[in-house]
Order: structure tokens, then sequence, then C-alpha cells
């Protein structure tokens, strides 16, 4: 089944002092950055906004969060639930320097496996990662029960990380996954942005 891409943009952004979503990237920003490596995979594409909605005039739809103040956990869920049984592909507006081939090689990787998520040398990318069906109710109990962390449904589904040899075809890691929180952050990848 084709997968319905997810930009994740429900963060709050604090460390950055404004909506990170809206910071220049190339010519556009950073949400349409996301929309657009998505597009090109999946060919559908929705806006997981957090708890209120915004981003509207960007020509997807906009989906909030089902139960607020749960985080990306709750934004994994809204994606499963809107995804309607076919397979939803998370990319944080924060990632950047994620290539569309990348992306692409996950897709192609979920047949096998739940959730298919890359892991660098700092741990899971758990925003960067395609999620099955059989992810809903897990994900669904975890968030009823506050359990947050975004692994904390992996035991119950099935995992397939994939690890930084099979990452360095798409670049190095440690820029793949540089997340944008903080200004020095947004300097730091338009300096590494091929």
């Amino acid at each position: 089944m084709r997968p319905v891409g997810f930009a994740v943009a429900g963060g709050r952004s604090r460390r950055m002092g404004h909506d990170k979503a809206l910071l220049s990237w190339g010519d556009t920003d950073l949400l349409g950055h996301a929309l657009a490596r998505l597009s090109a995979v999946t060919g559908e594409v929705r806006i997981l906004a957090g708890p209120e909605p915004r981003y509207s005039q960007r020509g997807a739809a906009v989906v909030t969060d089902p139960v607020a103040d749960r985080g990306p956990m709750a934004g994994l869920l809204a994606a499963l639930e809107e995804a309607r049984g076919r397979p939803a592909l998370l990319l944080g507006v924060d990632l950047p320097l994620v290539t569309a081939g990348l992306l692409a090689r996950l897709v192609t990787l979920a047949g096998d496996a739940d959730a298919v998520v890359p892991v660098s040398r700092r741990g899971p990318e758990p925003l960067c990662a395609i999620y099955g069906a059989g992810c809903l109710e897990p994900v669904r109990r975890c968030v009823a029960r506050e359990d947050l962390k975004m692994t904390a449904f992996w035991a119950r589904v099935r995992v397939q990380e994939m690890g930084p040899d099979e990452l360095g075809a798409f670049g190095d890691p440690d820029e793949l996954f540089l997340n944008v929180n903080a200004p020095e952050d947004y300097e730091k990848a338009l300096a590494l942005k091929r």
C-alpha cells in the first residue's frame, strides 16, 4: 500500500524562539521542504500540526493531535488514525538534511515490519520513520497511559532498524539527522545544505 506522508510540525519551537517550521530553506521554508520531500516519495501528504490547527494555507490537509499535551507520540497516533490502515511516513520539519532517497528506502523496507526506523549513532530517529497499521493500537495504549517515549510501543510490534552502515549510503548519518532546534543548529544546517 502506498504510504501517506506526514510533515511533523507540531513542536513548540521553544529553543528556536519562534516557529522553526517557517524558517527559510531555499525558495521555501522548513515545512515546505519537508512537504516536497514527502510528496516526492508518497504523492499524498498531510501536516501534523500538534494540538492547534496551523498551516492551513499550505495546500495540505492539517491533522491535529487527538489528545493534547502528549508530544510526538500524540502526533504519531494522529498520523496512524488519519492514514486509515495505510503506512504513515513521518518526517520532522526540523530534519532538513534527510534526503528523499532515504525516505524512499524506508518505504521499500516497510513490507517486512510494522515500523522501519533509522538508528543513527545518537539512537533511534522516530520522526523520520515509517509506521504501519500494526502500530496503531500499541501507540494508542501508550498515549492513554501517558507512556510517551517514542520507542515505548516497540516491544509490541515488529521494528526493523536501519543502522548507520545502511544509512551511510544516503550521507553522513550525523549530518542527515542534524536536528534544527536552536539558532546555532539552523546555521549549521544551512552550512551543510546541498
